[in-house]
């Protein structure tokens, strides 16, 4: 597997793909947070200033993606304060590479990039109900923030905040 920077050209299809990795969500949540989801995930904050999109890819194939946006971003267009860390967002895996640790390979290679910058933390949103994506992100040393929580739709679902401190 190889992990690099996604080229312009990949765009349309990472967030196509973004979107089918998604899918799963959509009978375990409400229709109108599944369509807020849906308009997160497409949007173009992946393309904002700064931001390193990255992929994982095998015999030319895209496995999956995620965005790492630098501190002091517009990570979560307007949801949340500015945050003085790096954040991981967009993370996804196409459902037929699932369980091929492409997610943790993207992860890590966020946390490496962020490492090398001298930066001192690392965090990342992800839905209450993305229970494998906690799992996850729990093995990799993230611990729960709740003060950086958001609720996107008023629904009632939230959306937990997880920081590494890199030492």
């Amino acid at each position: 597997m190889i992990i690099r920077d996604a080229v312009k050209e990949e765009i349309p299809f990472i967030r196509e793909q973004r979107l089918r990795a998604y899918y799963d969500h959509k009978n375990v949540i409400p229709e109108d947070h599944f369509h807020a989801l849906q308009k997160a995930i497409s949007s173009d904050a992946d393309s904002q200033s700064g931001v390193e999109l990255i992929v994982a890819e095998e015999d030319g194939i895209i496995l999956g993606s995620v965005a790492l946006f630098p501190p002091n971003s517009n990570a979560y267009e307007g949801f949340l304060d500015e945050l003085d860390h790096a954040e991981i967002r967009l993370l996804a895996v196409d459902p037929a590479a699932r369980g091929q640790g492409v997610g943790k390979a993207l992860v890590t290679e966020c946390i490496q990039r962020t490492k090398q910058k001298d930066q001192k933390a690392i965090g990342l949103h992800t839905g209450e109900f993305m229970n494998s994506a906690i799992v996850l992100y729990k093995s990799l040393g993230f611990v729960r923030c709740p003060e950086y929580d958001f609720e996107p739709a008023n629904d009632g679902i939230i959306v937990k905040a997880f920081k590494l401190e890199l030492t």
